[in-house]
């Protein structure tokens, strides 16, 4: 079994061995660091604190236990800036120990893969990928095939990959050329850990842009006492949307007066897409975790998002709770979930999360030049200056 959930990738002709040797290889050879920029910080780091909740360590989707973060970061030549974010609910066998699952859609001009199977059973059988646009079917190949590859799945005929986009051709990436290849998602796979988690310009955040500014990945977390017992829900964007630019009801975007693509890049406006990956150890049913992933688009509101119509806005959300874990063998389930009435703490905290998620990813992502466009990282001094000038900030 693989150290991080999944088994070895299997390599045709290659010793197993080898075959790991090489997996390490190709998550290194795909990770690029950035051009020497100015340092970036999170936004608690920089007195940006949204909501009443506490985080939890790490303040990352991380936080609930098991779950696993890898990203392959994709930069060829000067055209190609994406990648693949991987999010491991938990490291067993996830196709037989499935977790309840859930698919909110804010507006749904996107291509996200898997959502009526999830839907239908309310259960995730597959890590959760996120990409660009143009390569979801590519990235979702890869993945079928890698899980087809591993011990116990020879007699597998159907499975159901998540994979989720944002459409970083906008100015970044040469999306046409599909640049996604089965090597960038078993790095990502390979790379996923419980620790802290990469964030800005990194995976599938490579080459996406907000509300006029690089964006990126970002992640976040919140801890809510229900019934004497303490939950963790933690929350990963890919951010690549627009809108009017609010920072802890600040409206920074009007205040900065400028953006930060640009000329060579056509106009986004308030269009693109959000990505959000919500997850809990609290143990929900795919009922509660529908209205769990619903809140989510709350906090994305409080950034200053309006979900236009070119805009794909999605939530994915699981819980992790052994409680309700289930194998495609089961045929009756006697499970312990929340009820209703304990909801009301963990909606708060994925609406906390996913805002500060959001801004993390804004404030971590540096800087880019691809195809003759510049998308700048947004102005960290000035946005604490106007934060300051209206009292916004923690410290």
């Amino acid at each position: 079994m693989h150290p991080h959930g999944l088994p070895g990738h299997r390599v045709a002709a290659v010793p197993p061995g080898r075959a790991l040797a090489i997996t390490a290889l190709a998550a290194l050879a795909f990770v690029a660091e950035a051009g020497a920029q100015h340092p970036r910080a999170r936004a608690r780091e920089l007195g940006i604190v949204p909501g009443l909740l506490p985080p939890g360590p790490r303040n990352a989707i991380t936080d609930v236990p098991g779950v696993r973060v890898g990203h392959a970061t994709v930069r060829e030549g000067d055209s190609v800036r994406t990648g693949v974010t991987a999010i491991l609910p938990h490291g067993g066998d996830l196709f037989r120990e499935r977790v309840p699952a859930a698919i909110h859609v804010g507006n749904g001009f996107g291509k996200l893969l898997g959502v009526t199977q999830v839907r239908e059973l309310g259960e995730l059988e597959t890590p959760i990928l996120l990409t660009c646009t143009l390569c979801v079917w590519r990235a979702a190949d890869a993945l079928v095939a890698y899980l087809l590859a591993q011990p116990g799945m020879e007699e597998v005929r159907s499975i159901n990959p998540v994979v989720g986009e944002t459409n970083d051709g906008y100015a970044l990436n040469a999306i046409r050329s599909r640049p996604i290849t089965p090597a960038h998602v078993t790095a990502a796979l390979a790379a996923a850990r419980d620790g802290a988690v990469e964030e800005g310009s990194v995976g599938a955040g490579t080459g996406t842009v907000a509300f006029g500014w690089k964006g990126g990945i970002g992640t976040a977390s919140r801890r809510v006492e229900v019934g004497g017992e303490r939950w963790t829900v933690g929350v990963l964007v890919q951010s690549n949307f627009g809108g009017d630019l609010h920072i802890a009801g600040v409206p920074v975007g009007r205040g900065l007066g400028r953006r930060g693509v640009s000329r060579g890049a056509a106009r986004q406006g308030a269009g693109g897409s959000l990505m959000i990956v919500a997850a809990t150890d609290a143990p929900l049913s795919s009922r509660g975790l529908e209205r769990l992933a619903a809140r989510t688009m709350l906090g994305a509101a409080r950034t200053g998002s309006t979900m236009d119509n070119g805009s794909g806005d999605y939530a994915v959300a699981f819980s992790v709770s052994p409680r309700v874990r289930r194998s495609p063998e089961t045929q009756r389930l006697e499970v312990t979930e929340l009820g209703n009435e304990a909801m009301s703490g963990l909606f708060q905290a994925a609406v906390e999360a996913t805002e500060e998620a959001i801004y993390n990813s804004l404030l971590m992502a540096t800087t880019e030049r691809a195809n003759g466009a510049t998308v700048e990282a947004i102005p960290v001094a000035e946005v604490l200056r106007l934060l300051r000038e209206r009292g916004a900030l923690a410290r």
